[in-house]
């Protein structure tokens, strides 16, 4: 370099820590999509994060260790993602509240179905126990808690009935992705308005439509 040349400061010689850790997982889990998490390997995720094997172990001791933090990662933006459709109406209207959490929670498996399958690909994944079931499952007894504390419906059981709501949200999202002729459109008012009854509400008609 001429010694009367500025080095160029716009560009910093490396990447935030953050950053960089994005974009492993990042190419982590497009591999595990591509390809599948058994066929890819450690070599594979540093070439296409573009990085040095070294750095993948500063971050994680294995391939399994990253896999677990994707799995908190996918959880966390996908109750983010719910949340902020819930969060749109007001406490008070648990109603609208619940319609909401039905809607957002069926778009956001749907769309997020090929990731969620690459990183849960093992189907002997503990569910006892599971912390990020644990994270989706206390989300919804959240609302319904709510809902009994303002008197929009009495519950014997919170915890067993979000237990009912979360498993029976994820079947019937399992039923339609297994079946092309099926539609999700209107999944979300449908199971909204079973939840209600099974709540002994019957206010799911008067719901805004604004969520669909």
């Amino acid at each position: 370099m001429n010694s009367t040349e500025k080095p160029n400061k716009s560009q910093p010689r490396t990447k935030p820590a953050e950053v960089r850790l994005d974009e492993l997982m990042d190419a982590a889990q497009q591999l595990f999509i591509d390809k599948g998490f058994e066929a890819t390997t450690v070599s594979d995720i540093v070439r296409d994060a573009n990085v040095a094997k070294g750095t993948f172990y500063h971050y994680f001791t294995s391939k399994n260790e990253m896999l677990a933090a994707l799995r908190e990662r996918f959880t966390q933006h996908f109750i983010a993602s719910i949340q902020k459709a819930v969060d749109t109406f007001p406490v008070e209207d648990s109603v609208a509240r619940l319609k909401a959490w039905c809607d957002a929670g069926v778009k956001a498996y749907i769309d997020g179905r090929l990731l969620h399958d690459a990183l849960y690909h093992d189907h002997h994944h503990p569910t006892r126990g599971n912390q990020d079931r644990n994270a989706v499952l206390d989300q919804v007894l959240h609302i319904l808690e709510e809902g009994v504390r303002i008197g929009s419906w009495t519950l014997e059981n919170p915890r067993l009935t979000a237990i009912l709501m979360y498993h029976g949200m994820h079947g019937a999202v399992d039923d339609i992705l297994a079946d092309e002729t099926k539609s999700s459109a209107t999944l979300g008012g449908d199971l909204a308005r079973q939840f209600m009854h099974l709540l002994g509400c019957l206010q799911v008609d008067s719901v805004s439509r604004e969520t669909q």
